[in-house]
């Protein structure tokens, strides 16, 4: 038989949780962390699982924070074992969420076991914040749990969260923050016309080009100590009727910036607004703010983790801000300490998604070292 976490792993992944249907995975976390003395609250909103738990009432509040939802697995045969099939092959457990995230959340809750087998009367709080719908559109997930717990000012101090932060190796990289994410979707209104008579019509598309230059050449801020400078990428632009001999009547662009912490989404606005006023465009604007950017600097949960990395890896884990959002931006607003630490990234939303066993079984180590190190 397998051990413990791989054995949860297993049962997880068997589960085809396309998000945001959980598709029963919580009911198993939510019964072995009942077993061991957590007060578990469910906490559906729309159609979405959620559930928060603790265990102890009194001092600093550890939660660690996961999904139970998966991406699409595509066409299954293009996957060498079916994609909720798990199967370990050559060492490594092999399906749908290995690493984003059933393989993190199995490794918590088997830590969470042995924690408290171990240390019944521990000191503080320990917590699980789950949701299902990571992967989707995050609306009825961790954002509308973290609105509940600060709205009954619930303390949270740490939070744990089991994204896949590793590189090339196991705890080879926390990550300590994330860029906030805002998206422009931009129409530029012009007059349609005939090609062949454009004093009768004004086109959108060459009224915008010097606009679009500057919004490419800007340079938004330097970035800082903890975070690159601020990015941002053209995703969509769509103009015309598909006829050679029209001029468009609108231009369709949107535009996502990645910031830093130098700047705030108000001064991004702010900043287009000026640019579009400046080339005198006429226009419409709808703004969607997905994250702000949070860092977690100098912290016991930094500090505790680093070295509980160590201790089981030898490794010295690099501190990084990169990639793209998490759940984590929403629970930072609980004002927490919020890191990342989970397996290798390599294989997530791939084809063939798979995790170290020997990884999942030391992180479940490292967890519950991080729960000794801030709990006792």
């Amino acid at each position: 038989m397998d051990c413990p976490v791989i054995e949860l792993a297993k049962q997880l992944i068997a589960q085809p949780s396309i998000s945001p249907d959980d598709h029963g995975c919580q009911a198993l976390l939510i019964e072995r962390l009942a077993k061991i003395g957590f007060t578990v609250e469910q906490m559906p909103f729309g159609d979405t699982l959620n559930f928060w738990a603790y265990r102890g009432m009194e001092g600093e509040t550890l939660a660690f924070a996961g999904h139970t939802d998966v991406v699409p697995a595509g066409d299954p045969t293009h996957w060498q074992t079916p994609p909720f099939t798990p199967t370990i092959i050559n060492q490594h457990l092999y399906g749908r969420g290995a690493a984003d995230m059933k393989g993190s959340v199995a490794a918590m809750v088997v830590a969470a076991e042995r924690f408290v087998e171990k240390h019944p009367e521990h000191r503080g709080r320990l917590a699980f914040l789950i949701t299902s719908d990571e992967e989707a559109a995050a609306t009825n997930g961790t954002v509308k749990v973290v609105e509940t717990l600060i709205s009954r000012n619930e303390r949270l101090d740490y939070c744990l969260v089991g994204e896949p932060s590793s590189q090339s190796e196991l705890g080879d990289i926390i990550k300590n923050g994330r860029r906030g994410s805002i998206t422009a979707n931009l129409t530029v209104i012009g007059t349609q016309g005939h090609v062949a008579y454009p004093q009768l019509a004004d086109n959108p598309i060459h009224r915008t080009a010097p606009f679009l230059q500057e919004l490419v050449t800007t340079q938004w801020d330097n970035g800082n100590a903890f975070f690159p400078a601020t990015t941002m990428q053209i995703a969509n632009i769509q103009a015309g009727t598909g006829a050679s001999n029209v001029i468009p009547g609108e231009l369709f662009i949107q535009f996502n910036f990645r910031f830093s912490t130098e700047l705030t989404d108000t001064m991004i606005r702010e900043k287009v607004i000026e640019m579009l006023t400046r080339h005198g465009l006429n226009y419409k604007i709808e703004w969607s703010l997905s994250g702000q950017p949070f860092l977690t600097g100098d912290s016991k949960l930094v500090t505790a983790t680093r070295q509980a990395i160590n201790e089981f890896t030898g490794r010295t884990a690099t501190l990084s801000t990169s990639g793209g959002t998490s759940d984590g931006r929403f629970i930072a607003q609980t004002g927490a300490h919020v890191i990342e630490l989970g397996p290798l990234n390599a294989t997530i939303h791939k084809v063939d998604e798979c995790v170290s066993v020997d990884d999942l079984k030391q992180l479940a180590l490292i967890y519950e070292r991080i729960m000794e190190l801030l709990l006792l």
